[in-house]
Protein backbone atom coordinates (compact mmCIF):
# COMPACT_ATOMS: atom_id res chain seq x y z
CA UNK A 1 0.00 0.00 0.00
CA UNK A 2 1.36 3.40 -0.89
CA UNK A 3 2.06 5.87 1.89
CA UNK A 4 -0.58 8.42 0.78
CA UNK A 5 -3.35 5.84 0.89
CA UNK A 6 -2.15 4.53 4.25
CA UNK A 7 -2.03 8.05 5.70
CA UNK A 8 -5.51 8.84 4.40
CA UNK A 9 -6.94 5.67 5.97
CA UNK A 10 -5.22 6.32 9.29
CA UNK A 11 -6.49 9.92 9.32
CA UNK A 12 -10.00 8.54 8.82
CA UNK A 13 -9.57 6.38 11.91
CA UNK A 14 -8.70 3.08 10.28
CA UNK A 15 -5.95 0.81 11.55
CA UNK A 16 -3.63 -0.45 8.85
CA UNK A 17 -1.73 -3.67 9.47
CA UNK A 18 -0.94 -7.14 8.24
CA UNK A 19 -3.06 -10.27 8.17
CA UNK A 20 -0.90 -11.54 11.02
CA UNK A 21 -1.86 -8.49 13.09
CA UNK A 22 -5.55 -8.83 12.25
CA UNK A 23 -5.64 -12.53 13.09
CA UNK A 24 -3.40 -12.04 16.13
CA UNK A 25 -1.04 -14.77 14.98
CA UNK A 26 2.08 -15.58 16.91
CA UNK A 27 5.33 -15.44 14.92
CA UNK A 28 5.36 -19.25 14.96
CA UNK A 29 1.82 -19.48 13.57
CA UNK A 30 2.61 -16.96 10.83
CA UNK A 31 5.79 -18.87 9.90
CA UNK A 32 3.87 -22.16 9.76
CA UNK A 33 1.24 -20.69 7.45
CA UNK A 34 3.88 -19.19 5.16
CA UNK A 35 5.73 -22.51 5.06
CA UNK A 36 2.57 -24.43 4.19
CA UNK A 37 1.53 -21.95 1.49
CA UNK A 38 5.01 -22.08 0.02
CA UNK A 39 4.87 -25.88 -0.25
CA UNK A 40 1.36 -25.67 -1.73
CA UNK A 41 2.50 -23.16 -4.35
CA UNK A 42 5.52 -25.29 -5.23
CA UNK A 43 3.31 -28.38 -5.53
CA UNK A 44 1.21 -26.66 -8.16
CA UNK A 45 4.30 -25.52 -10.06
CA UNK A 46 5.85 -29.02 -9.92
CA UNK A 47 2.63 -30.62 -11.15
CA UNK A 48 2.39 -28.18 -14.02
CA UNK A 49 6.07 -28.70 -14.93
CA UNK A 50 5.29 -32.42 -15.29
CA UNK A 51 2.22 -31.59 -17.42
CA UNK A 52 -0.02 -33.52 -15.04
CA UNK A 53 -3.63 -32.80 -14.26
CA UNK A 54 -4.80 -32.72 -10.67
CA UNK A 55 -6.52 -36.05 -11.34
CA UNK A 56 -3.30 -37.61 -12.62
CA UNK A 57 -1.40 -36.43 -9.54
CA UNK A 58 -4.20 -37.76 -7.34
CA UNK A 59 -3.84 -41.21 -8.90
CA UNK A 60 -0.07 -41.05 -8.41
CA UNK A 61 -0.39 -40.36 -4.68
CA UNK A 62 -3.54 -42.50 -4.16
CA UNK A 63 -5.76 -39.56 -3.35
CA UNK A 64 -8.56 -37.62 -5.03
CA UNK A 65 -8.60 -34.68 -7.41
CA UNK A 66 -10.47 -32.57 -4.89
CA UNK A 67 -7.79 -33.29 -2.28
CA UNK A 68 -5.07 -32.21 -4.72
CA UNK A 69 -7.00 -28.98 -5.36
CA UNK A 70 -7.12 -28.38 -1.60
CA UNK A 71 -3.41 -29.13 -1.34
CA UNK A 72 -2.59 -26.57 -4.01
CA UNK A 73 -4.73 -23.92 -2.31
CA UNK A 74 -3.10 -24.41 1.09
CA UNK A 75 -6.31 -25.63 2.69
CA UNK A 76 -5.88 -25.94 6.46
CA UNK A 77 -7.24 -29.51 6.42
CA UNK A 78 -4.25 -30.69 4.37
CA UNK A 79 -1.29 -31.96 6.36
CA UNK A 80 2.33 -31.04 5.73
CA UNK A 81 2.95 -34.76 5.43
CA UNK A 82 0.68 -35.02 2.40
CA UNK A 83 2.23 -31.96 0.75
CA UNK A 84 5.73 -33.36 1.22
CA UNK A 85 4.74 -36.84 -0.02
CA UNK A 86 3.15 -35.34 -3.14
CA UNK A 87 6.23 -33.24 -3.88
CA UNK A 88 8.46 -36.30 -3.49
CA UNK A 89 6.13 -38.27 -5.78
CA UNK A 90 6.65 -35.54 -8.39
CA UNK A 91 10.39 -36.13 -8.23
CA UNK A 92 11.46 -33.33 -5.93
CA UNK A 93 14.56 -34.16 -3.91
CA UNK A 94 14.97 -33.59 -0.17
CA UNK A 95 17.42 -30.81 -1.02
CA UNK A 96 14.78 -29.11 -3.19
CA UNK A 97 12.26 -29.44 -0.36
CA UNK A 98 14.70 -27.82 2.06
CA UNK A 99 15.12 -24.95 -0.39
CA UNK A 100 11.35 -24.55 -0.61
CA UNK A 101 11.15 -24.45 3.18
CA UNK A 102 13.90 -21.84 3.35
CA UNK A 103 12.26 -19.62 0.71
CA UNK A 104 9.83 -17.28 2.46
CA UNK A 105 8.93 -15.27 -0.63
CA UNK A 106 5.38 -16.05 -1.66
CA UNK A 107 3.75 -14.66 -4.78
CA UNK A 108 1.87 -11.43 -4.10
CA UNK A 109 -1.90 -11.28 -3.97
CA UNK A 110 -2.37 -14.96 -3.21
CA UNK A 111 -5.71 -15.90 -1.79
CA UNK A 112 -5.88 -18.84 0.55
CA UNK A 113 -8.46 -20.57 2.66
CA UNK A 114 -8.48 -19.93 6.36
Amino acid sequence: MDSKKRQKLEEAGWTVGSAEDFLELTPEEAAYIKLKLNLAHNLRLARQEKHLTQSALARLIHSSQSRVAKMEKGDPTVSLDLLVRALLALGKTPQELFQMLADNDLPQNRAFAS
